[in-house]
């Protein structure tokens, strides 16, 4: 038991399994807009997730608070120089106009992670921002590159699919907050620390209803794809319900970005 706990431990902490998530989701766009597999932009995604989720986790840790690098870090730290070297592979292979779309996602985990501005923490610790920079930064690197590097003209679909995938991170992210409202720092200004638990689970239900509903309105509506969208609703709401600051770790960490993962393999199954 201890080592598959070691392996579990190091699977999330590498962000492999979040980068997963990213590579589902980037699927379930394919799957909606009938793009054929583009395997450099999946990829892509997939190794520039572990890269920047890495980067964003890992940082301060190295570079500001000078800790001491465990074995495990170090290990990370390898995979993510592989990841660096496989995202730069896959950049040349894309698009010019994907490339150049990808630079300003780039430019916004950078501003998320280091302190550009004199006298300014970096815009993770900027107050109630994180949130939105999160599922901004999830839409363009899921949606909007796929999309683009199809040639896929941004039609009304596209727009819709946009809400509904900024709407589903952001639901994601507010079970993460009610998780770490013990450990946040109270100046974040977290959606939990803001509106209290209650509400914050409140908030997260209600925006599935509109998640729901534009489903209808897509030119391809089908109703095999709201059958698992409703499964997957249903999977999240759950989540939400029973989200509280005792749960372990492993429940957002694991089980919550588990969520695309799931949606993706029913979409595959059926």
């Amino acid at each position: 038991m201890k080592l598959i706990k070691q392996i579990l431990d190091f699977y999330l902490n590498s962000s492999i399994h979040v980068a997963l998530s990213c590579f589902a989701l980037v699927h379930i766009t394919f799957h909606v807009f009938h793009i054929q597999y583009d395997e450099p932009m999946a990829l892509f995604v997939f190794f520039g997730t572990i890269v920047g989720y890495n980067f964003v986790k890992y940082d301060a840790l190295v570079r500001v608070k000078k800790n001491p690098i465990g074995s495990q870090l170090k290990i990370i730290a390898l995979l993510s120089l592989v990841s660096v070297v496989l995202v730069g592979y896959y950049f040349f292979q894309l698009k010019r106009i994907t490339q150049v779309v990808s630079f300003g996602i780039f430019a916004i985990t950078a501003l998320y992670t280091l302190p550009f501005f004199p006298n300014r923490r970096n815009a993770r610790n900027w107050a109630g921002v994180k949130i939105y920079m999160v599922a901004i930064c999830w839409v363009g690197v899921t949606l909007v590159l796929p999309l683009i590097n199809a040639e896929i003209p941004f039609t009304s679909d596209f727009f819709i699919k946009c809400i509904q995938r900024f709407i589903l991170v952001f639901v994601l992210i507010l079970v993460f907050e009610i998780l770490d409202l013990a450990n946040d720092d109270p100046h974040l200004q977290t959606v939990p620390q803001t509106i209290g638990v209650k509400k914050t689970k409140i908030l997260g239900l209600l925006l599935l209803i509109p998640f729901c509903l534009l489903e209808f309105l897509i030119s391809t509506f089908n109703y095999q794809d709201l059958f698992i969208n409703i499964i997957m609703i249903t999977m999240l709401c759950l989540f939400i319900v029973f989200a509280n600051t005792n749960r372990s770790k492993y429940y957002t960490s694991f089980w919550v970005e588990s969520v695309p993962i799931f949606w993706w393999l029913m979409l595959v199954l059926l």
